[in-house]
């Protein structure tokens, strides 16, 4: 019978042992997740500071465009200008970055 015993005790050191290595495994990837989350934050909140910086650096050389072209023109149509070419060059990168999108959706 100590044997019998002694198998049941190891059976249940097994299952007790078991379950904390899953525990500790479960542990380690949650970990390992919450690492990445804050490397990925960190990195999305420096895109995006660049991102506003060079959205104002932006709005400043347009400005800078607007004015320089009031010399040969009105204002008004010198905004106009500016404001269209602009568009127009968003127009053509969205439509490139739908063409690149539709063609990776489309491989998957």
């Amino acid at each position: 019978m100590t044997q019998r015993e002694s198998f049941t005790e190891l059976l249940g050191h097994l299952a007790t042992n078991s379950a904390a290595m899953v525990h500790d495994e479960i542990e380690l990837a949650i970990q390992g997740v919450r690492e990445k989350v804050r490397a990925v934050r960190s990195g999305v909140l420096t895109v995006a500071a660049g991102a506003a910086i060079g959205f104002a650096a932006l709005m400043s050389l347009c400005a800078a465009l607007i004015i320089g072209l009031t010399a040969y023109m009105a204002p008004v149509t010198a905004a106009l200008v500016t404001g269209a070419a602009l568009a127009f060059i968003g127009v053509v990168i969205g439509f490139i970055g739908f063409k690149q999108l539709k063609k990776s959706i489309l491989k998957t």
